[in-house]
């Protein structure tokens, strides 16, 4: 057989017989005089193992291991690596198609999703409880709420959830929050000494949920990246009251 008639016979292309022959998985036959390569019965054989190997899902550095002849590894130990990556990857599928229908059967989606269920719940619950508002400041709260929501550890994000919905999932904790962003908003284009940093420093401290504050005497570092990027997302007189804010909480300064 020519290699085309290899490849036709057992159901691949040309170039995957080619690229089987440069990794060793297929050794490559005997050439006759016209430089044409002559295949055998056996070379069908080990090509048609080695597609039902790679239908299984084994890589090809798993399939040389199978097909060495000093057995590297048994086909019954892959195949039950195999399997028991495709359960995990069974029950990742699950959690994601729970948290998509979560997020489908959601009457309103928010503008910053997708986000967790459980965050998708704080952000409808505070907007029924708080007076309808396009504050800039409310925005850029949830998208850091987004970026915590994604980034965070499983018990960091459960902690930060039950937080929120204590501290804003009624009618005065959503009032207390309009009223900072209010605060916040109103310094937009204040310079970084206004007065008023001051009283939004102080309030926005009052409605931090006291869960989520490092202890007192706890360092945020003003050198940090983080930190660093946050505050130049704001104006200056924003990133002021947010700066003492922190350091507020932090028992910094009182």
């Amino acid at each position: 057989m020519r290699i085309g008639e290899l490849a036709g016979a057992v159901g691949v292309t040309t170039r995957t017989v080619r690229h089987y022959h440069h990794l060793g998985l297929l050794p490559e036959p005997e050439r006759l005089a016209n430089g044409y390569r002559k295949y055998t019965l056996r070379h069908a054989v080990v090509l048609a193992r080695i597609r039902r190997l790679t239908e299984l899902g084994l890589g090809l550095a798993e399939v040389r291991d199978v097909l060495a002849d000093e057995a590297g590894r048994d086909l019954v130990e892959v195949l039950a690596e195999l399997d028991a990556d495709l359960a995990r990857q069974e029950a990742a599928i699950r959690e994601r198609r729970a948290r998509l229908r979560a997020l489908l059967e959601a009457e309103v989606l928010p503008a910053e999703g997708p986000v967790s269920p459980e965050l998708a719940a704080v952000f409808a619950e505070f907007a029924e409880l708080g007076p309808a508002s396009d504050s800039p400041m409310a925005a850029k709260d949830r998208e850091m709420l987004a970026l915590i929501d994604t980034t965070a550890a499983p018990e960091d994000r459960a902690r930060l959830m039950t937080a929120l919905g204590s501290a804003f999932a009624t009618p005065e904790g959503a009032a207390r929050a309009y009223e900072v962003y209010v605060l916040l908003d109103a310094l937009a284009d204040a310079a970084a000494d206004d007065p008023r940093v001051v009283e939004a420093a102080r309030a926005l401290a009052d409605c931090l949920p006291r869960e989520l504050l490092p202890e007192a005497g706890a360092g945020l570092d003003d050198d940090d990246g983080f930190l660093r990027a946050l505050y130049a997302d704001f104006a200056p007189a924003q990133a002021a009251a947010v700066r003492g804010a922190l350091r507020i909480v932090t028992g910094r300064q009182p």
